[in-house]
C-alpha cells in the first residue's frame, strides 16, 4: 500500500485529535505514551488547532501522517528540535531532533508505513539549518522490544542514557540516537 507522507494541515486538527486519542487507547501502543488518555481527551480545541497549524507552517513540533490511498490516516510521528544543554554531551549547544508520538494503527502495521514516517521525520530534521541538527533521538520503554528492534533497524543505537518512565517510576526508558553520517 502506498502512503502519502506529509505534515498535518491546519484544518485537519480534528483528525489529528482522533489519531492521537486512538494511539492513547491502543493497548499495545499505550506503553509508549506518557500522557493519559483522559488528560489528552480533555484538551480544548485550541490545543489541537495550534498543533495542526504549527505542522502546516513547517514549525516544530511537526506531525507527519501517513495517508492511505483511501484517505484514511494510518499513523503518525512527531518530531521537534530541541537545544542541547552545553554539558549534556560535553560541549557545544548543537540542536538535536527528538522523535515522539510514534503510532501506527493496527491495520496498517507491517506495511512499511512506520519506516516511511521515520524517513520523513529524519529528513526534515537533517534539512534544518542555522545551526544544523546533528543528532536525532528518541526514548523507548524497556518493555517495548518490538519498537526497539525497529529503531535499531533504522540505524538508532542505545546511548547508555536512561530515565525513569514518567508513568511508572519502577520502569526504565532507554535513549536511542541516530547521528548524522
Amino acid at each position: 500500500m502506498g502512503y502519502l507522507i506529509r505534515p498535518v494541515k491546519a484544518d485537519e486538527w480534528k483528525r489529528l485529535r482522533e489519531l492521537r486519542l486512538a494511539a492513547l487507547s491502543d493497548p499495545v501502543a499505550r506503553i509508549a505514551f506518557n500522557e493519559p488518555f483522559e488528560k489528552v481527551a480533555a484538551y480544548p480545541d485550541e490545543v489541537w488547532q495550534r498543533r495542526a497549524a504549527r505542522s502546516d507552517e513547517d514549525r516544530d513540533p511537526l506531525t507527519f501522517i501517513g495517508e492511505a490511498p483511501d484517505g484514511s490516516w494510518g499513523g503518525m510521528v512527531v518530531v521537534l528540535v530541541e537545544q542541547e544543554d552545553a554539558d549534556e554531551r560535553g560541549g557545544g549547544e548543537a540542536p538535536w531532533a527528538h522523535i515522539v508520538g510514534v503510532y501506527v494503527r493496527p491495520e496498517h502495521r507491517g506495511t512499511g508505513l512506520v519506516r516511511d514516517l521515520f524517513a520523513a521525520a529524519v529528513e526534515w530534521a537533517w534539512s534544518r539549518s542555522g545551526p544544523a541538527v546533528e543528532r536525532v533521538r528518541l526514548w523507548v520503554h524497556q518493555e517495548n522490544d518490538r519498537a526497539a528492534a525497529l529503531y535499531r533497524s533504522l540505524g538508532f543505537v542505545e546511548t547508555g542514557r536512561t530515565m525513569a518512565d514518567p508513568k511508572d517510576e519502577g520502569a526504565v526508558e532507554y535513549e536511542m540516537a541516530l547521528e548524522r553520517a
